[in-house]
């Protein structure tokens, strides 16, 4: 896989944008808190607070981009400034606080969950990014998550139908060995590691088992190894697949989690 596929931003503009707003924002703190007078609670520290709210409060908008009304536009600047303002509400914070550890614990909590929210994000761009080149360029299958199972169904059909009229070596080979690993998907986290993985040793076995068939059923052989090659690319497909899915629930819980205790923050700060 090609590395700046997964690293390269989309839109650089956008990124170099980002990082000179952080960047001014860090300034600005170090020039106004010399002499050690930056607050939270006034000046420019209450002033990074309320932009980092603000921020947070649009980050929860990204799912009216499904909507008709769309102030962005098209959906990818949806997903640019979900992004990127997403990562200045997290430096918005830490500004906010002073670059300091919070005190009591709805401070430790807003700030470790800014902290999850954000780099957990960061992890679903990468995810989303990395996991459809690997799948492109390292599995020649291709599939939808939701047919997954159906497919593993058919190569299973597939095969039983191959071996009906095969000799006893082969047939005790498949129902002994192979069938098993046919009976439904078999996910992996070896596979996010290597999309093959495990692919020469799962193949061994037929290859032993060569010399011990019938002529007649060596073409079955082969036909039934290629049948549990594909099965091994739709384990991995679903494992990889998952996992883009999965990530949601690391980010999205949190980020709700996030705003109900910004609520409080605030109402606290108007209150007191």
């Amino acid at each position: 896989m090609r590395y700046h596929q997964v690293v390269a931003p989309k839109r650089p503009r956008n990124l170099g944008l980002t990082l000179a707003a952080a960047a001014f924002s860090v300034g600005l703190y170090l020039v106004f808190s010399w002499g050690g007078l930056w607050s939270p609670k006034r000046g420019l520290g209450l002033a990074f607070g309320i932009l980092a709210a603000l921020l947070f409060t649009f980050e929860m908008a990204y799912p009216a981009r499904r909507g008709r009304a769309r102030p962005l536009g098209t959906a990818e600047r949806w997903l640019q400034a979900h992004v990127y303002l997403g990562a200045l509400a997290c430096v918005g914070v830490l500004v906010h606080c002073g670059f300091e550890w919070p005190k009591g614990a709805l401070g430790w909590a807003l700030w470790l969950l800014s902290l999850w929210t954000t780099l957990t994000g960061l992890l679903g761009v990468f995810l989303q990014k990395w996991i459809p080149a690997a799948l492109c360029e390292g599995l020649r299958v291709e599939a939808l998550f939701e047919r997954i199972p159906a497919l593993v169904e058919g190569l299973r059909d597939e095969a039983d139908k191959l071996l009906e009229d095969s000799g006893e070596a082969l047939l005790g080979f498949y129902q002994r060995d192979v069938r098993p690993a046919l009976e439904g998907v078999q996910p992996s986290w070896g596979f996010i590691f290597d999309l093959r993985a495990g692919q020469e040793r799962a193949l061994d076995p037929f290859r032993r088992m060569g010399p011990f068939v019938d002529p007649d059923d060596k073409p079955r052989l082969d036909d039934l190894m290629v049948i549990v090659g594909e099965k091994r690319e739709l384990d991995a497909h679903y494992s990889l697949q998952r996992l883009l899915r999965g990530w949601l629930w690391l980010h999205a819980p949190m980020a709700g989690l996030l705003m109900g205790l910004l609520l409080v923050h605030v109402f606290s700060w108007l209150w007191y």
